[in-house]
């Protein structure tokens, strides 16, 4: 019993961490929107009017992420993981940080396409409402999508030797990253955020709202060249961001494609 109400102290702890990083965030990202009303991605669309929707299933898919790490984490503190952390440092923390980061942008990308699949696109379709995404849009998932898509989250725990803080510094990232990816307003396209270069920028997901079958990535692009889903104009527009300094309305670039 005394484990059982150990756990549920440590569930409700990072629930509540996390409901406060996703009204945080969501608050401070909205005030920065409304005053550059011109940095929106896609001009002739406004998701705003699904707000509380979103809100409300962000709720529920904060829970089943936090179940997911309270888990694994309470696993490693009480013994159950198959290796031991690293005894946190100055090197281990950054070094399993970064381990971690590449993993999960591994572990979601293949999960988010396993969710694109006819079989599991009905646990992802709810998701995909958010055609224009908003700050709101990011966690707004069915308990399943969340599951696949943070399942990394609880398996990390057992099989890698990583200090609790990487992962809950991961988690964290992820979190506010994640916001301001479904944002739908761009202020981070860059020569970085195209090739060569493996990171993205906020027009990433955004297409990826938008057209469906392109830009499945979280943090890094690599998984989608690799395997040929990234967007075939995603580079162009960042480019032409760099160029001009203005947010294109990616109406114009859009691409049919009839497959996943």
């Amino acid at each position: 019993m005394q484990l059982i109400v150990d756990y549920l102290i440590v569930f409700a702890v990072i629930y509540a961490v996390m409901i406060l990083v996703y009204f945080a965030t969501g608050l401070s990202v909205t005030w920065i929107n409304n005053r550059h009303p011109d940095r929106r991605i896609q001009k002739h669309r406004d998701g705003a009017k699904r707000m509380w929707t979103e809100i409300r299933a962000s709720m529920h898919a904060l829970a089943t992420s936090s179940v997911l790490l309270s888990a694994g984490y309470f696993a490693q503190t009480q013994g159950w993981t198959l290796v031991a952390p690293l005894p946190l440092s100055w090197w281990s923390f950054p070094l399993m940080f970064a381990v971690c980061f590449v993993l999960f942008d591994a572990w979601f990308y293949w999960g988010h396409r396993i969710l694109h699949l006819p079989a599991f696109y009905k646990f992802h379709v709810p998701h995909h409402k958010s055609v224009a995404p908003t700050v709101w849009s990011n966690d707004s998932s069915t308990t399943v999508d969340t599951l696949i898509e943070h399942g990394f989250y609880f398996i990390a725990w057992f099989v890698l030797p990583v200090p609790a803080l990487s992962i809950f510094a991961l988690r964290l990232f992820d979190q506010i990253s994640g916001m301001i990816g479904h944002s739908g307003f761009e202020y981070f396209a860059s020569r970085s955020s195209r090739a060569p270069f493996p990171l993205i920028c906020t027009t990433f997901h955004d297409l990826h709202h938008s057209q469906f079958h392109y830009n499945y990535g979280n943090f890094f692009s690599f998984w989608d060249r690799a395997m040929g889903t990234v967007h075939p104009n995603y580079d162009a527009l960042v480019e032409e961001m760099e160029v001009t300094g203005e947010v294109p309305d990616t109406k114009a670039a859009r691409v049919d494609k009839s497959a996943a």
